[in-house]
């Protein structure tokens, strides 16, 4: 195994805190690495979608993506039990699997492939998908080759839940800073209406609201186009 590749594989897997991540581009090169370094065929990644539905996110070549998508059409196959149970599918040998998944083995047959391993990509109790390794020859797999592919789908694995955790985090902050200029415009709003109807704030507030919701609009909407005079407002100014 290439000590230097696989160094630089963790490290590239690791740097997700960019502005310009890319999902995709990022589970390609996991696949693209463990087929290089882990005497892999093909491997591919699924991952569970927000109705925990799993989706084929990245494939090596277009004959596993395939297969994939031919797991989940037809619901049976290590991938799926993987991701089911959390724990990991290791299949030294397809043909003995017949009875357990006679679609899916018939299919990796016909694909080429005699072996598959599948392993949960999963932290802790939460599970977002599953990492597929798929050889051509059946026979067993290599244990240390099976804990360095665990320890790259552990760190990818990481990898997506911190880049979702951060996507979360600007969006929540997105919505608070909105939700500050919102304020600051309500304010001008109120005391711009206070001193032109020679009302009290809150008598302005009450004003501004009820018009906004006689009109079906937002509230910071009517503030801005009290504001900036930008539209006529009738039934807010008497």
């Amino acid at each position: 195994m290439n000590q230097q590749l696989l160094a630089k594989t963790f490290v590239e897997l690791a740097d997700n805190l960019v502005a310009d991540f890319d999902l995709i581009d990022f589970l390609r090169l996991l696949t693209d690495r463990c087929v290089s370094m882990l005497d892999a065929s093909a491997a591919g990644v699924l991952l569970a979608d927000r109705d925990g539905k799993l989706r084929v996110m990245a494939a090596s070549d277009e004959e596993v993506r395939l297969l994939e998508l031919f797991q989940l059409q037809n619901d049976e196959g290590p991938c799926l039990e993987c991701f089911g149970t959390g724990a990991p599918v290791i299949v030294p040998d397809l043909t003995r699997e017949a009875d357990r998944w006679p679609r899916f083995v018939t299919a990796a047959h016909r694909s080429g492939f005699g072996a598959v391993q599948a392993l949960p990509m999963r932290l802790r109790a939460e599970t977002v998908g599953a990492l597929n390794l798929f050889r051509a020859a059946p026979g067993p797999f290599d244990p240390s080759a099976t804990l360095v592919a665990q320890a790259l789908a552990d760190v990818a694995t990481i990898s997506l839940l911190q880049q979702r955790s951060a996507h979360r985090s600007t969006v929540l902050n997105e919505q608070l800073q909105t939700a500050l200029n919102s304020r600051v415009l309500i304010e001008q709003a109120k005391g711009k209406l206070a001193e032109r109807q020679s009302i009290d704030m809150e008598r302005a507030f009450t004003a501004l609201r009820g018009y906004a919701r006689a009109h079906n609009r937002r509230l910071s909407d009517v503030a801005r186009a009290f504001i900036d005079d930008s539209e006529p407002l009738p039934g807010l100014v008497t």
